[in-house]
């Protein structure tokens, strides 16, 4: 099938320069985001297939599974192309299926960093995202204590998820901040704030849970009128959105099926109007 990630557009995240339509790897793990996939040959293809349709970002975290996710990363690509950039986090405990506890004390993220280290069996996580601020240890402590990992090599560049503008900015003033991470789509604007700050500031938004469901995407809906009208899905109408919406926007949609990755990378050959975007914002808003 025809794929064109060059047009996405690509941005850079430290040494890395990566196509702005990236993958998710949280599908890739058991329900609740516990245990292993239920197909865990098709997970191996659905990654090695996104690197062969020219991914170069894959999203991931130590939580998914937990550790499932880096695993099967690893088992899948490794040794790994030079340009693919394996972004992870740490931050989260997982006591059970679908229960998520932040831990921010510095002592426990270095150990998930350097056990991240060990899985997907790197020398250094190109991106490193604290996955939550924990609200019970300084920010201090906790981005101190990747800014230290980093100054030994073992981080190349650090991120965020879920955070405000004020936190953004008060993790800026500690360490550089080079993507956000936070929940954005057209059925959800809350990160509406974050993403105009990160676009002002030129910090990557990666944006989670990308692709519009319910009312906005049924039929007789906005999304469901442009993606008739450019023949496209409305899951694909909604990451062309999104790579339209703002230069610095990387949108990584998930999932454990191989034909709906195809699916979702061949929203990089939709091509919307400047109308078409408008009237998605609008109906969005």
């Amino acid at each position: 099938m025809s794929i064109e990630l060059q047009s996405t557009g690509t941005f850079a995240i430290g040494d890395k320069t990566v196509h702005r339509l990236g993958f998710g790897a949280m599908s890739l793990t058991g329900p609740g985001v516990w245990g292993p996939p239920r197909d865990h040959d098709e997970a191996v293809r659905v990654l090695r297939r996104a690197v062969e349709l020219g991914v170069d970002l894959i999203d991931t975290a130590d939580s998914y599974g937990p550790y499932v996710s880096e695993e099967i990363i690893r088992e899948a690509l490794h040794p790994y192309p030079e340009r693919l950039l394996i972004a992870t986090k740490a931050g989260f405990v997982r006591p059970g299926p679908g229960r998520w506890v932040v831990v921010g004390r510095p002592a426990y993220l270095r150990q998930e960093v350097e056990m991240s280290l060990r899985r997907l069996g790197v020398e250094r996580i190109d991106l490193l995202q604290l996955h939550r601020i924990d609200p019970e240890v300084p920010l201090e402590d906790q981005l101190g204590e990747l800014k230290a990992l980093r100054e030994e090599g073992k981080i190349g560049s650090i991120g965020l998820s879920e955070v405000s503008v004020e936190e953004l900015e008060r993790a800026r003033r500690i360490v550089e901040i080079v993507t956000v991470q936070n929940r954005y789509s057209l059925t959800n604007g809350v990160s509406e704030d974050v993403l105009e700050h990160c676009e002002e500031q030129g910090i990557g938004f990666i944006p989670f849970s990308p692709i519009a469901k319910g009312a906005l995407a049924v039929a007789g809906s906005p999304v469901d009128h442009v993606a008739k009208a450019v023949g496209a899905t409305p899951a694909q109408v909604s990451l062309a959105w999104l790579l339209a919406r703002s230069p610095v926007m990387m949108p990584i949609p998930g999932t454990s099926s191989v034909a709906h990755l195809e699916e979702n990378l061949a929203a990089s050959t939709v091509e919307l109007t400047a109308e078409q975007v408008s009237e998605l914002t609008a109906a969005a808003r």
